[in-house]
């Protein structure tokens, strides 16, 4: 059984998303819970080279696709079952389709959150998502740019045309800093005045890190050192995703395997 599901999301591509998917679940696995992620984006999954995953996916006895686990999470991702370099060219029908197969074909077995890596945008996927499954609900990922949040609200006003409540925001690449001086490259403070003007909640920042890009190339996620202070940050995260959890009246999401 899936207690809750959980998409990632943001409308906009480049904003780190999966980074945040992936290091958030891993240190909320740190954290005791029973964790899946799903990676959603048919067109440009990231999952596989964020956990240096190169090999192809088992089937068990019961016909059931088994998921990848590494680093306390299991995994799927439908960049395990192409060539890396290949394009998958599907119509939108068809890569929901497909997601829909990843949910209820993958053996996730008893989890506390599966969450869902999404696309960038508001098309089939989404859309496809929001329908059918009992959702507990999302989070949106973005940089304080103004061309990222300009995306971020169209995400927003799709949730909530779909009555998927919005769990928080988080803010990515906040800043760098620089003989201890904080640099905005990308401007200062842009979700977390968003999240505020739309009264949702503000799950946190994370800084730019040069550890963030090297590592996750190499398929490391940096959270996994929950003392370190990337890992601090991603553990102050989940457990404020925690805290806006615990006020919802959440219901179970039982998935047939």
């Amino acid at each position: 059984m899936i207690k809750n599901i959980i998409l990632v999301g943001s409308g906009k591509g480049g904003v780190g998303k999966s980074t945040i998917a992936l290091n958030l679940s891993v240190s909320l696995a740190q954290n005791k819970k029973k964790i899946g992620l799903l990676d959603a984006d048919i067109y440009g999954p990231s999952i596989p080279k964020l956990l240096d995953i190169k090999d192809k996916p088992q089937i068990s006895e019961s016909k059931k696709i088994i998921p990848y686990q590494k680093y306390g999470i299991k995994v799927m991702s439908i960049g395990n079952m192409v060539p890396s370099n290949n394009a998958i060219i599907w119509r939108g029908v068809m890569a929901s389709r497909a997601i829909k197969q990843l949910i209820q074909d993958v053996d996730w077995g008893d989890l506390d959150f599966l969450f869902i890596d999404l696309p960038p945008g508001t098309g089939d996927i989404q859309l496809s998502l929001c329908q059918n499954l009992s959702l507990t609900g999302s989070i949106i990922v973005s940089t304080p740019q103004e061309i990222s949040l300009i995306d971020v609200r169209k995400a927003v006003n799709m949730f909530n045309k779909v009555n998927v409540p919005i769990l928080g925001f988080i803010q990515n690449m906040s800043y760098f800093k620089s003989n201890g001086q904080k640099n905005y490259i990308f401007g200062k403070d842009g979700v977390v005045k968003e999240a505020k003007k739309q009264n949702y909640n503000f799950l946190g920042e994370i800084p730019i890190f040069p550890e963030i890009a090297k590592e996750s190339d190499l398929g490391i996620p940096p959270s996994k050192d929950s003392k370190s202070e990337i890992g601090k940050i991603f553990s102050n995260i989940s457990n404020d995703l925690l805290n806006v959890l615990l006020k919802l009246n959440k219901i179970d999401v039982k998935i047939e395997n």
